[in-house]
C-alpha cells in the first residue's frame, strides 16, 4: 500500500480525475434516456416504402414522388434511359440463343407437368415479359423448370387425373399458379422473405438431388414408350410401373433414338464447358435435336413403326385462362396450400440464381422486389394460359455465357418463342417423345450436387441429416413428404437452439481489452469477485428465459464452490446482454427472480450493453429501477476491462474498496463500485489508482 501526502491530494485528483462520479452517473443515463423504439405499425408502413421506393427518394423533391413510385415499381423505367444500341446487340444475340435452348426445355416441361406442350411455350412468353418490366436481375431467365412442373403434377395429379379430366387439370394447375403468384408478391410487399429461408440449404441440396432422380424416373415413359405408367413419383412406385411395362410390348426404337441424342447432347455440353467460346454449341443442341429427330420420323414414318411422337400441338397467341380459375370449387384450399408450396420453392431457385449471377457482375439484388415481380408474373400468367414459372439456373447459365447486359434478353427471347407459336407449331407434330425426355434428362445432372452435400458433411452433421432427410423423403415418399420432412427436421433444430441456447463466461485476453469465451481461449483470464455472463440467444422469451435464468445461477453457484474465489465469491455478475435483441414478459420476469436470488446472496447484477428494444422494454416494466439505474449502463464492460487490467494491484484495491463491507451493505453506496472502476486507469501507477480508490470511497459511501 502507498500513500500520498494529503496538500498534494486535491491537485493530483484534479488531474487523474476529470469526471465526476455525478458526470458518469449522467451520461449513465444516457442509454436508459434513449426514445422508444419505432412502433409496429410504423415498421409496417416503413417496409411497404422501402419495397417499392428506391433507397435515395428522400433527396428527391417531393413533385417526383410519383416518378420514384413508378421506378421502383418498374426498374426499367430508371435503367432504360442508359439503354444503347451496344446493350442491344449483345442482348439480342444472347435472347436468340436462350429461345434455341428454351423451346425444345419448354415442349419438356410441359410434358412433364402432364400438360399439352404448347402451355410450355405459353410460360416462355408472358411471365419473361412481365419480368423485364418489374425485375432487377439482368441474367435472370425465367420460364418453366424441371422442379416446379414435377411439383405440380405431383400434388395436383393427386386432387384430379389428367388423364381422366385434362380440363379440370389445367384449370386447377391455372388456380395454383395464381395462388402462386399471389403468395410471392405478398412476401415481398409485406418483406416475408425470411420465409423462404426456412429451406435451409441442406434441405434444397437434399430435395433438389432427390427431385433429378425422380424427374429422371419419369423420364423412362417417354424413352422406353410405354403407353401406360404410373402417377406416383416415388422409386418404388415407378420402378413396378416400368418392370410391368417391360413384360408387356413396347418399341426399343425409342430408347435407341432418345439415347442416341441425349448422348450428342452431353457430349455438346462437355465441349462447352471445355471450351468457353463453343458455349452455343450446347444451347443449340436440344434444338437441334428437335429439328433433326422431327425429320427423321416424318421422312421415315417412324410413328408408325412405334415411335411415340406429339401429335396434338395448338399453336397461336396465349389465350386467356381468367374463366378456368376456379375459387369456388371443392379444391380452392388445396389450390391455396399447392401454391403456397410452390411459391417458396419457386422463390427459393430465382433469388438463388439470381443472387448467384449478381454477384458476379458485383451488384446487389432486392429480394423483397425480385418476390414482387415474380408473382405478378405468376398472377398475369395464370390469367394467359401459363403455369408456375421461375428463375431457370441452365437457361440463367447460358444466358450469362451469351453476354447479356439487361432483361432485353428476356424479352427477345419471349418474342422469338412467340413466333414459333404463331408459324412453327405444325412442324412440330412429328417431334418423338422420346427426344423430349433425353432434353430433360440432359439437364438433370446439374440438380444433383454431390460435391455440396460432401461440404455439408464435413461442416455440419445435422445439416446433412436434413439434407438426406429431404433426399430420401422425395425418392421414397414424395415431393411434399420430402419437403414437410425437411422443413421439419430444421425447425426441430431452430426450437432447440432457441429453448436451450448456450451461456458464457467471459473473460479478458492478457494486454487488449478483449473479452472472449473462456473455454474457446484459455488464456482469457477472469475478473476476481467479477463474473462476466454472455447470452447467446437473440431473443430471451418464454420458450427459454427458465433454461437461462438456471445455467447463470448454476455458474455463479460454480464460481462461489472454486478454491480461486473463496474470499469472497462472486460480488458482481455482469450480464452481456448485446447478443439479446428482445425480450418479452417471461424473459424479465426472469430477469426478476435471478435479481432476487442474486441479492439474497450478496451479490449484485448488473447488465451491459443491452439492445434499444430490450433496454425500452425493461424500463417500461420499472426492472430497472429495481436494480439501480447504475447497474444497467453500457460502460460495465469497459469498467470490468480497466478493473482486470491492474489485477496484480487486487490486493491493494480491494485494502481501499473494502469489498466485504459493501457486500455486507450494497446500499450504502451513492454509486455502484463499476463507477469507480470507470475511473480506474491501467496505465496509471498503483498508487495512483489506490488514490482513486480512497477518493471514491471518501466521497460515494453514505455515512
Amino acid at each position: 500500500m502507498c500513500t500520498l501526502p494529503a496538500e498534494n491530494s486535491t491537485m493530483e485528483l484534479q488531474q487523474l480525475d476529470l469526471d465526476t462520479a455525478p458526470g458518469r452517473a449522467e451520461r449513465a443515463k444516457w442509454l436508459l434516456s434513449s426514445p422508444n423504439p419505432p412502433s409496429l405499425w410504423h415498421e409496417l408502413t416503413s417496409s411497404i416504402r422501402e419495397t417499392v421506393l428506391p433507397k435515395e427518394r428522400k433527396k428527391q423533391p417531393r413533385t417526383k414522388g410519383h416518378v420514384l413510385f413508378l421506378q421502383g415499381l418498374f426498374p426499367i423505367l430508371k435503367w432504360g434511359r442508359s439503354y444503347n444500341g451496344a446493350k442491344f446487340k449483345k442482348d439480342l444475340m444472347a435472347g436468340l440463343t436462350l429461345a434455341s435452348l428454351c423451346i425444345p426445355q419448354s415442349i419438356g416441361y410441359a410434358n412433364l407437368a402432364k400438360l399439352d406442350p404448347q402451355y410450355g411455350l405459353y410460360t416462355s412468353v408472358v411471365p419473361p415479359l412481365i419480368y423485364a418490366l418489374m425485375g432487377s436481375s439482368r441474367e435472370i431467365a425465367i420460364g418453366p423448370v424441371a422442379v416446379v412442373s414435377l411439383l405440380l403434377s405431383a400434388m395436383i395429379g393427386k386432387v384430379v387425373d389428367p388423364s381422366v379430366d385434362p380440363v379440370a387439370y389445367t384449370s386447377l394447375v391455372f388456380t395454383v399458379t395464381f395462388f402462386t403468384g399471389a403468395f410471392q408478391a405478398l412476401f415481398g410487399i409485406f418483406r416475408l422473405g425470411f420465409l423462404v429461408d426456412f429451406l435451409s440449404h441442406a434441405a434444397i441440396v437434399g430435395f433438389m438431388g432427390g427431385a433429378a432422380i425422380v424427374i429422371g424416373l419419369q423420364q423412362l415413359k417417354g424413352l422406353l414408350g410405354i403407353s401406360n405408367f404410373t402417377t406416383k413419383t416415388d422409386v418404388v412406385s415407378v420402378m413396378e410401373a416400368v418392370l410391368k411395362a417391360l413384360h408387356h410390348p413396347w418399341y426399343p426404337l425409342n430408347f435407341v433414338l432418345g439415347c442416341s441424342f441425349l448422348i450428342f447432347i452431353l457430349i455438346t455440353r462437355f465441349i462447352g464447358t471445355r471450351n468457353k467460346k463453343l458455349f452455343w454449341l450446347p444451347a443449340m443442341a436440344p434444338l437441334f435435336s428437335v429439328i433433326l429427330s422431327t425429320l427423321i420420323v416424318y421422312l421415315t414414318k417412324a410413328d408408325k413403326h412405334g415411335i411415340k411422337i406429339v401429335k396434338h400441338f395448338k399453336g397461336g397467341i396465349n389465350p386467356s385462362s381468367v374463366h378456368q380459375l376456379k375459387f369456388g370449387g371443392p379444391h380452392v384450399g388445396e389450390a391455396a396450400k399447392f401454391g403456397s408450396i410452390c411459391a417458396l420453392i419457386a422463390l427459393t431457385e430465382a433469388i438463388a440464381v439470381g443472387r448467384s449471377f449478381a454477384s458476379i457482375k458485383g451488384y446487389q439484388l432486392d429480394g423483397n422486389k425480385e418476390m414482387v415481380a415474380m408473382g405478378f408474373m405468376n398472377i398475369v400468367g395464370s390469367l394467359t394460359s401459363c403455369y408456375a414459372a421461375t428463375g431457370s439456373f441452365s437457361r440463367t447459365a447460358v444466358n450469362f455465357s451469351a453476354g447479356c447486359e439487361t432483361v432485353v434478353s428476356n424479352i427477345v427471347m419471349a418474342i422469338t418463342v412467340l413466333v414459333s407459336l404463331l408459324l412453327f407449331t405444325r412442324l412440330l407434330y412429328y417431334t418423338p417423345l422420346a427426344i423430349l425426355a433425353s432434353i430433360i434428362l440432359s439437364a438433370l445432372p446439374g440438380l444433383i450436387d454431390l460435391n455440396k452435400a460432401y461440404s455439408i458433411w464435413k461442416v455440419d452433421k445435422l445439416d446433412f441429416i436434413v439434407c438426406l432427410s429431404a433426399f430420401f423423403g422425395v425418392l421414397f415418399g414424395s415431393v411434399e413428404i420430402g419437403l414437410l420432412i425437411a422443413v421439419g427436421i430444421s425447425f426441430a433444430k431452430i426450437i432447440v437452439v432457441s429453448i436451450k441456447p448456450s451461456t458464457q463466461v467471459l473473460g479478458r485476453l492478457p494486454g487488449t481489452d478483449t473479452f472472449c469465451d473462456i473455454l474457446q481461449y484459455p488464456v482469457a483470464a477472469q475478473i476476481p469477485g467479477i463474473l462476466i455472463v454472455s447470452i447467446s440467444s437473440g431473443t430471451l422469451c418464454f420458450a427459454n428465459a427458465t433454461f437461462i435464468r438456471e445455467r447463470i445461477l448454476r455458474r455463479v453457484f460454480d464460481e462461489n464452490e472454486t478454491k480461486e474465489n473463496t474470499k469472497g465469491g462472486v460480488r458482481v455478475l455482469v450480464l452481456d446482454m448485446s447478443n439479446v435483441m428482445n425480450i418479452d414478459t417471461s424473459g424479465i420476469r426472469s430477469l426478476e427472480e435471478l435479481h432476487k436470488k442474486l441479492i439474497s446472496r450478496g451479490t449484485e447484477l448488473a447488465m451491459a450493453t443491452p439492445r434499444w428494444p430490450v433496454i425500452n422494454k425493461l424500463k417500461t416494466a420499472k426492472f430497472v429501477d429495481k436494480i439501480g439505474a447504475g447497474w444497467v449502463n453500457s460502460k460495465q464492460v469497459f469498467a470490468m476491462t480497466q478493473y482486470s487490467a491492474f489485477a496484480d494491484d487486487l490486493e491493494t484495491i480491494v485494502y481501499f474498496l473494502d469489498f466485504h463491507e459493501i457486500r455486507e451493505s450494497p446500499r450504502k453506496m451513492k454509486y455502484p463500485i463499476t463507477d469507480l472502476l470507470v475511473t480506474l486507469q491501467p496505465t496509471q501507477s498503483e498508487s495512483q489508482n489506490a488514490l482513486r480508490a480512497r477518493f471514491f470511497l471518501e466521497e460515494n459511501i453514505r455515512p
